[in-house]
């Protein structure tokens, strides 16, 4: 692919977002460059200004698949990466992929979860794989960390050192919407999930 075509792309993907997200572009931009880059991305903003319908709706216009965890303090690492169980009728442990394993992954809240877990998802982020009992699983690509934070409610969490924040290629806040955007969107999402409305270029 040329450098025009690849422009005419990352057009056509933003154009798809575009249908979801109003009236932010320069964040759209944003996560997809991060995306092209092979980087991750970390939106720092309160709740309910479109963190995760971002990155869904992202997933959706390159056609991957999406997964998403939700941090909480009892999330252990093996729920992030997967764990080995004993199948009985094979007579063998049996690899269970965890929620890493998707071309788009949605890391809410991740200064709410234990360092350690923080650790198993940083690690995937930085090697592109897994190692579960001496056994290393390749993660797919295209592969996006998509995590948040909530800047304001920071009780009870554990704040992301620096050297684990430089994994993120970038840093943003989306912010809320400006009157014409909200205006948009009262009059086209009364009744219709805005998500369904983006697919694969």
């Amino acid at each position: 692919m040329n450098i025009p075509e690849a422009q005419q792309a990352a057009g056509r993907i933003l154009d798809e977002v575009r249908k979801v997200i109003d009236g932010k572009p320069e964040a759209t931009r944003t996560a997809l460059t991060v995306l092209l880059a092979e980087g991750h991305l970390l939106l720092e903003d309160v709740p309910g200004v479109g963190k995760t319908m971002l990155a869904k709706a992202l997933s959706r216009a390159v056609g991957g698949t999406i997964s998403r965890i939700q941090f909480t303090p009892d999330l252990l690492p093996s729920d992030v990466t997967g764990v080995s169980i004993y199948d009985q009728r094979q007579g063998a442990f049996v690899f269970q992929r965890g929620a890493v394993f998707a071309n788009v992954v949605i890391g809410d809240e991740i200064n709410r979860a234990s360092p350690k877990t923080q650790s198993a998802l940083l690690e995937a982020m930085a090697e592109r794989q897994v190692t579960v009992d001496g056994v290393t699983h390749e993660l797919p690509n295209p592969f996006l960390v998509v995590a948040t934070q909530n800047p304001v409610e920071m009780d009870g969490t554990y704040a992301l050192p620096e050297a684990q924040r430089d994994r993120f290629l970038a840093r943003i806040s989306l912010g809320y919407p400006d009157v014409a955007a909200e205006l948009e969107m009262l009059r086209h999402r009364g009744t219709v999930d805005p998500s369904t409305r983006c697919g694969p270029w």
